[in-house]
């Protein structure tokens, strides 16, 4: 099975988040797929914890090697068709990134964000369901 993989995901997995099991679990023995931005939405992550001290510079870096482990192959996205979603569903380009990452890709998407599943839905794309 193949999945694409949102940072929410991610972060949940790397930084022992409650569903971090439902997530392992559902993606065992998949090929990950991700949008490139999503190196930088993991990076503006780690920023907004360490910002408002939630974790230190230490964590945020044992955080980063684990989610350097992660076998995900990374996806150049068509910047003309993500636009089109966004101007569609009126939403953020990171989230866009991700549908088009699905529909290139041809595979479900794995998500914790209520807002990006909703536009998933709303554009036929398939979720993975924790």
């Amino acid at each position: 099975m193949d999945i694409t993989i949102d940072t929410s995901a991610l972060i949940a997995v790397i930084t022992n988040e409650i569903q971090k099991h439902k997530i392992i679990d559902s993606t065992l023995g998949a090929n990950l797929y991700s949008p490139l931005s999503v190196h930088w939405e993991i990076g503006n992550a780690f920023s907004a914890m360490i910002k408002r001290d939630r974790i230190t510079i230490a964590q945020a870096l044992t955080c980063l090697k684990a989610y350097q482990e992660i076998p995900i192959k990374f996806i150049e996205v068509d910047f003309k068709q993500t636009l089109e979603i966004v101007g569609q569903l009126k939403i953020y380009a990171y989230d866009a990134y991700l549908i088009q990452c699905a529909r290139q890709t041809k595979t479900p998407l794995l998500t914790l964000d209520r807002g990006l599943i909703s536009a998933a839905k709303t554009i036929g794309i398939k979720l993975v369901e924790l």
